[in-house]
């Protein structure tokens, strides 16, 4: 079976300034991408991901190598290329479709569900130029995601909008992907990476540093320093976050066998490792982490009710809580960590760290967890594994 986006080997230079030199944006990059799979392009500003999509959506010729894509190509390289600002929303829908290659008749045809998707009909004979930078968007957005090309180029059409628009962007990528077209789509948001796509491809300064699952990837990434993969620690306390009260130095998540982990298994037990300095005498003082999914959405919230300290006073010094998950609690995606320290009511609070670390919760088809060998995306916050009693009457 061929697949669907073959790159061979692409490199691709551009001048650098007037000096006449040259640097490579590509070197020598080579992968296939095999057909109805959406495959997520990660990697740091620069990287070469946007040249790549342009070299395999024709729009750059490689300076060696070679691009070979079986099936039509879509491209949402940028969003609203093609909308003329005196034209009204309707105008536009059918000269931008147009231009992405759909034909007068397919265009009628799927004219209500653009406008559907948009949000814009009632604005939908008004001038573009007269819309916000939203409403613009979520109809260049409709117009593109409604052409349905065997393969879609994406590059980081989620960068603007809102958080409801995004989720409807990501939402329409996944019934294009299930419905068996082959996306590439270049994020920098791993939350969203981690829920389009199975596998991903990491790019670091024009060449390929990893592909495979999109767990691996993402956790290989972000070891590399683009954001605190696992751990975040403060060995300077006055650098810390906090106050003269308490201050963090140290947030780390472990799998099952106890290591520093940036990705855990979500059939495995895991801990939250929260550490804080006191330098302060008889405050009440109150740990408490909580854990969000891709969306922002807090999952979970938690503090140390019913251990020792618990309401009581703490003496200065180091303390080290380890907070215990059981197998089976979590959905799959990128998470953080947000943790506190307060004391009061209401709360004072002496850190409050956003982000402190971030870790990629995964699971294995088949495995003892709640997916078991059910193969479609589960888009719910948690995801127990429930005991059920199934009685058949024959």
């Amino acid at each position: 079976m061929r697949p669907a986006i073959l790159a061979d080997k692409l490199s691709k230079r551009f001048p650098r300034g007037q000096s006449g030199e040259t640097f490579l944006a590509l070197d020598e990059l080579s992968f296939e991408v095999a057909a109805g799979h959406a495959v997520g392009i990660v990697g740091n500003n620069g990287a070469g991901k946007s040249t790549l999509l342009k070299i395999l959506a024709r729009i750059l010729r490689p300076t060696s190598g070679r691009a070979v894509l079986d099936g039509r190509v879509g491209s949402l390289l940028e969003v609203g290329m093609g909308f003329h600002p005196e034209l009204s929303g309707r105008e536009n829908i059918f000269l931008a479709a147009a231009v992405l290659g759909m034909k007068q008749s397919e265009i009628e045809r799927r004219l209500d569900a653009i406008i559907d998707f948009s949000g814009v009909g009632p604005f939908l004979d008004s001038p573009v130029k007269q819309y916000s930078s939203g409403m613009y968007m979520r109809l260049a957005f409709a117009v593109a995601a409604h052409v349905e090309p065997e393969i879609l180029l994406v590059d980081e059409v989620l960068a603007v909008g809102d958080a409801q628009f995004q989720k409807k962007c990501l939402e329409r990528m996944e019934n294009l992907s299930r419905n068996g077209q082959t996306i590439l789509f270049v994020s920098h948001s791993l939350q969203a990476v981690a829920r389009l796509c199975r596998t991903a491809l990491w790019i670091d300064r024009g060449k390929l540093r990893g592909q495979g699952p999109v767990a691996e990837v993402t956790a290989a990434y972000l070891k590399q320093g683009a954001a605190n993969p696992g751990e975040q620690v403060w060995p300077d306390g006055s650098d810390a976050p906090g106050d003269d009260c308490a201050r963090l130095r140290r947030v780390r998540v472990a799998n099952a066998s106890g290591q520093t982990a940036a990705s855990i298994n979500i059939a495995e037990p895991f801990t939250i490792d929260l550490d804080f300095a006191v330098t302060a005498d008889d405050l009440v003082l109150f740990p408490s982490i909580r854990i969000f999914n891709e969306w922002g959405t807090e999952i979970i919230w938690s503090t140390d009710t019913g251990s020792p300290w618990h309401g009581k006073a703490r003496p200065r010094g180091r303390h080290r809580c380890t907070i215990n998950f059981p197998a089976n609690w979590l959905n799959e995606g990128l998470m953080s960590v947000t943790a506190a320290v307060s004391s009061g009511f209401p709360a004072r609070f002496h850190f409050n760290q956003a982000d402190a670390v971030h870790f990629q919760a995964t699971d294995v088809l088949g495995q003892k967890n709640a997916r078991g060998d059910y193969p479609d995306s589960i888009t719910s916050v948690m995801r127990p594994l429930l005991q059920w009693t199934i009685q058949v009457d024959s």
